[in-house]
């Protein structure tokens, strides 16, 4: 059984140490045949963007025998050509702007070095980065491998002067490569996100953006046939650890770290999460630990995002290229940074139209997000009382004064400051209120489904266990008699009463003086 290459992100390494390679070469094969030259590809931090720019990088230097074993080995004409492989997440950006024209400056010279070229006297990084690109297409037609091309903007995206201005560089910088041409053979760029302003995409139109082809689904991350083939005896391992059998391993396993799709059909394994699993033999949330998500919650504050709409949304294609420094779309963004990705695409043959159904890729997204939000909008306090498995508990057994016992206790932990006061509008209340009440059902794995339409009105939350379907109205200062007559006026019940379950109808109101559930109404229905 070969080692895992945890955290290493060179293919030659990776090869040279015997570990395990699981062969994208195929998907590479395709990709070098196409007649552009020109391609983007972007997907979420740690899924395997640098290795795959790494394995371009042996490929065109001609490096035949590391790809021994792989299925390319005898498929191409292996031929040298000059490589410039610049990586824009080892340039330095804590002194800011002139930080970073001086260390991609210094990058490019190093390069120069490398390439055993005489290096110029010269501090534009843009006139050095053109000199070196001819001055390689002497020997050949140079190969142009740009990895994490966005770092420079995403790393000052909340500050939008200097995001800007890191745009504007970069607009300047990528200039370049139009009018070079004539002296390249293959240009690849990756990258989370798709930045419509900067010249890669406005000026480089023939640039191929292959984010959300069907072709190249599967060239980053582990599709389950390759799970199972190559991490055979990693699962047994893993299913003798947790003391289940083979099957159920596998099931979690797909449950947890399974989901990631760019076109709605083949759904990959984040490669990240898996090496660290089959390492540590434990589920976990590897992948979300591994970033912090404070940037994205601080803007879904910003944005007004609606927690509870985060599943299931629906974009038109359009919508994954408005993404502005400063004109975010939320939904965009959580999509390329990995928190969301595609379900589902609706196509309408008469207008040629697609809809992107997006949801949480998996339970370690999905799980830990909402935990991250949950914390974010309460505080550690709150958590030290949130027992996830007692209010299941309680709920499962329809103890229901035992469960809203319990929620009164989370609500009553949340310090004052965190909730809307008297002065907020009636709509930010209940919009926190819900969230909370949302978010904890959530966390504890409850089917919950918040807005739920109806043909007379929208019922504000439904739970379904195995034996129950709770009906719930929630209401802000007013008495919760008037929510249960409201679920009475507008026939919410009328869409379940072909269930087999029994039905109860909840009525909730918060109040914001005593910032906690006053008092609750429940009436089952025979």
């Amino acid at each position: 059984m070969k080692s895992l290459p945890l955290g290493i992100q060179t293919f030659r390494d990776i090869i040279e140490k015997g570990q395990l390679y699981v062969d994208k070469t195929h998907d590479v094969h395709n990709l070098i045949s196409l007649k552009e030259k020109y391609f983007f590809l972007s997907r979420p931090r740690r899924f395997g963007k640098s290795l795959l720019i790494s394995t371009l990088e042996e490929l065109f230097k001609g490096n035949k025998e590391l790809f021994k074993d792989l299925w390319i080995y005898e498929k191409i004409e292996w031929k040298k050509y000059p490589v410039i492989r610049l990586d824009f997440s080892g340039l330095t950006y804590s002194e800011g702007i002139d930080g970073f024209k001086k260390s991609l400056v210094s990058e490019v010279k190093n390069m120069y070095k490398q390439k055993g070229l005489n290096i110029p006297d010269e501090s534009d990084y843009k006139i050095l980065f053109k000199n070196l690109i001819e001055e390689l297409s002497k020997q050949d037609k140079v190969v142009l491998l740009i990895d994490e091309y966005d770092k420079p903007i995403i790393e000052f995206i909340d500050n939008i002067e200097i995001a800007n201005e890191m745009r504007n560089i970069l607009r300047n910088f990528y200039g370049v490569i139009k009018y070079s041409d004539q002296y390249l053979k293959f240009c690849f760029i990756t990258g989370i996100s798709k930045f419509s302003k900067v010249s890669i995409f406005s000026e480089l139109n023939n640039l191929r953006d292959i984010t959300l082809s069907d072709k190249f689904a599967t060239i980053c991350g582990y599709t389950q046939t390759e799970l199972y083939s190559y991490f055979d005896e990693h699962i047994k391992i893993l299913a003798n650890h947790l003391e289940i059998d083979i099957d159920q391993c596998k099931a979690k396993i797909q449950k947890w770290y399974n989901g990631y799709s760019w076109d709605g059909k083949n759904f990959v394994y984040n490669p990240f999460s898996i090496l660290y699993l089959f390492t540590e033999n434990e589920i976990r949330n590897y992948w979300f630990e591994s970033g912090s998500p404070s940037l994205l919650l601080k803007f879904i504050k910003k944005y007004h995002v609606d927690i509870q709409k985060i599943e299931n949304i629906e974009l038109s294609q359009q919508d994954f290229s408005s993404y502005e420094v400063d004109n975010m779309n939320m939904n965009a963004l959580l999509f390329q940074t990995g928190y969301l990705t595609i379900k589902e695409i609706k196509k309408y043959p008469d207008n040629d139209l697609k809809q992107y159904v997006l949801s949480y890729p998996n339970e370690e997204v999905r799980n830990s997000f909402n935990y991250s939000i949950f914390r974010n909008i309460t505080n550690d306090s709150t958590v030290g009382v949130f027992n996830q498995i007692k209010i299941v508990t309680l709920l499962v057994k329809n103890d229901l004064d035992g469960f809203f016992n319990h929620l009164k206790a989370v609500f009553g932990s949340i310090p004052s400051n965190i909730i809307p006061n008297q002065t907020s509008t009636n709509h930010e209340k209940e919009y926190y209120y819900h969230t909370i009440f949302y978010l904890i059902l959530k966390l504890i794995g409850v089917n919950i489904k918040c807005e739920v339409s109806t043909s007379k009105g929208r019922i504000d939350a439904v739970i379904h266990t195995s034996t129950h379907i709770y009906i719930f109205e929630f209401k802000i200062g007013r008495s919760p008699k008037k929510a249960i007559e409201q679920i009475d006026r507008k026939d919410y019940l009328e869409m379940f009463l072909d269930s087999q379950k029994k039905i109860v109808k909840i009525g909730v109101n918060f109040s914001v003086a005593k910032r906690n559930i006053k008092e609750c109404k429940i009436v089952p229905v025979n």
